[in-house]
């Protein structure tokens, strides 16, 4: 293998795109791989790899057929409401549940109806649903007939998916009373952007306020804080921990934690399993921070993003330890394969911090809010924030037709009952397993060495390339390579010379030197060969320094 064709200044240019945009550089170069060498007729029998982004590559089937089931259930209850060739009518709500059980007893052989009638048996016998109710809002939901009422959530739809949550992002142990309000969106991507907005427009932040980040951390949550919008003070706590020399640890010291003591930090944000490093939150910080929080910074907020959670046994949301002062934020979308599905929760305690907060607001703040909701309701000073949330995510005037489509909300429903039978936790185990299996062939193939952790969810991996390098080689060759190249140049050789693409950790606020691949996107084997190659370019790196030596 030979360098990059790119120039150090080239690189240098590209190295201050997000990590998602300079993915498309890679991309291309990848593409050009593949292309027509000159002077050969056939193409390169080169593949490209694209182990950047993290949309994975199973689905779970299981819930998706019941969803089709419960389908054709709704179509036969709206034309029996009213039929005119295509025309039918919206299902009711009386005598719903006799009607399903009669359909799934005529239809036994239809794909997913025997999973449908146990999602819909399990949440009438835990959630204590009242019958026809709960059919008719399946039912109703999937037709998509009506807005979304009430706009924040579907009744039924709520409690079942705070169920999911207690079971999977609090262990099964979720705070005594339980009382966690939920918002479903677009996906993460939208309660992101919604509490962003939500805080600055209720006062709870303003422009140039002080904000925590634990990195390495998802890139938006890095960006957003940097727009004209918002211009944060950014108060970074860096997971630098290494287990030995040249590995690792991807755990944040104490001292690091410690920053969150400063009172002038408003608000932290965690992605919890992290990434890339793909580590759930250790007891240890989480305990110091419940310290900070009860001592020395009480009205801290925290905002963590649970998406990885579910692939980490035992796993335990900070959300589940400080309910007062933490918004969750759930997606669907990993876990489930569906990310083109947007489906995802904000949850709030129903006692909490921000709704304090907003009540000691100067009484001029307080007017300005009153106006700005006042067309909702004649006690604007009474809307939470979880219902501030939902106005604002549609400018409040259209807030009466505000909320996440109904067959999304039926399909998150289904998902997350999926998830409480035997079917789903078998499906579960299932995920975890691929994903720690592409792991293991990554690592077996580029010959590097990662610190043993039971929290690792391995949907991701980062690579710390300059720390395995002083492992390896010692520190000359460290320093040769930080004098020689820019920290991107591995990515950059890999796509051109290898068709193989990733992202640089330092885009997500890690070390320069470090690489994310995702674990969820590519066939197993295929992490095999990524890893041979990385350990080509990085043996490439090595040839070359010892050249200079001689």
């Amino acid at each position: 293998m030979t360098k990059t064709t790119f120039t150090r200044e080239e690189i240098q240019q590209y190295a201050q795109l997000s990590p998602f945009e300079l993915k498309n550089i890679f991309i291309d170069l990848a593409e050009q791989a593949q292309a027509d060498k000159p002077g050969q007729k056939e193409k390169s029998s080169r593949q490209m790899l694209n182990a950047g982004r993290g949309n994975p590559n199973w689905i779970a089937t299981g819930p998706r057929e019941a969803f089709y089931a419960l389908g054709y259930f709704a179509l036969e209850e709206s034309r029996r409401v009213w039929t005119a060739d295509n025309l039918g009518g919206m299902p009711e709500k009386q005598g719903a549940y006799e009607r399903f059980d009669t359909f799934v007893r005529r239809h036994p052989d239809l794909p997913g109806i025997e999973l449908l009638a146990q999602c819909v048996q399990h949440a009438i016998q835990r959630f204590g649903f009242d019958k026809d109710e709960w059919v008719h809002e399946l039912t109703d939901g999937i037709t998509g007939d009506n807005y979304p009422v009430p706009d924040r959530m579907l009744a039924q739809g709520e409690q079942v998916v705070r169920g999911y949550l207690a079971d999977e992002m609090f262990d099964k142990k979720a705070p005594a009373d339980n009382n966690l309000s939920l918002f479903a969106t677009e996906g993460g991507t939208a309660a992101m952007c919604y509490i962003f907005d939500s805080l600055m427009k209720n006062g709870l932040l303003k422009k140039g306020d002080k904000i925590a980040l634990m990195v390495p951390v998802f890139t938006p949550y890095i960006e957003i804080p940097e727009l004209d919008t918002y211009e944060f003070d950014v108060t970074y706590i860096s997971a630098s921990k290494f287990a030995e020399t040249g590995v690792r640890e991807w755990r944040y010291p104490e001292e690091e934690v410690a920053k969150l003591e400063d009172p002038e930090i408003k608000l932290v944000c965690l992605v919890n399993p992290s990434n890339p490093p793909s580590l759930a939150l250790s007891t240890r910080v989480a305990n110091q921070i419940k310290e900070i929080v009860a001592t020395k910074n009480p009205n801290l907020l925290l905002v963590t993003d649970d998406v990885y959670g579910t692939f980490v046994e035992g796993f335990r949301s900070i959300a589940a330890d400080l309910p007062r002062n933490t918004l969750l934020v759930y997606s669907y979308s990993k876990h489930y394969g569906c990310t083109g599905w947007r489906l995802g929760v904000i949850g709030l305690h129903d006692d909490n911090i921000i709704d304090e907060r907003i009540a000691q607001l100067p009484q001029e703040e307080k007017d300005r809010l009153n106006k700005r909701y006042g067309s909702l309701t004649l006690e604007p000073e009474k809307i939470r924030f979880i219902d501030r949330l939902v106005a604002d995510s549609r400018q409040v005037a259209l807030n009466h037709t505000a909320g996440l489509s109904l067959p999304q909300q039926v399909m998150m429903s289904l998902f997350s009952l999926f998830d409480m039978l035997d079917e789903g936790q078998a499906y579960k185990e299932k995920i975890r397993s691929i994903v720690r299996q592409r792991l293991d062939l990554l690592l077996e193939g580029a010959q590097m060495k990662i610190h043993e952790d039971p929290h690792r969810a391995a949907y991701y991996i980062e690579l710390d390339l300059l720390a395995e390098a002083g492992r390896v080689h010692g520190t000359s060759f460290a320093q040769f390579l930080e004098k020689n190249y820019e920290p991107v140049d591995a990515l950059f050789r890999l796509a051109q010379q290898t068709g193989v693409v990733l992202l640089n950790g330092g885009g997500f606020e890690g070390p320069e030197w470090s690489v994310r691949v995702s674990l969820a996107n590519l066939d197993n084997l295929d992490y095999l060969k990524i890893g041979h190659h990385l350990r080509g370019i990085f043996d490439d790196y090595a040839e070359e320094w010892r050249t200079s030596q001689a």
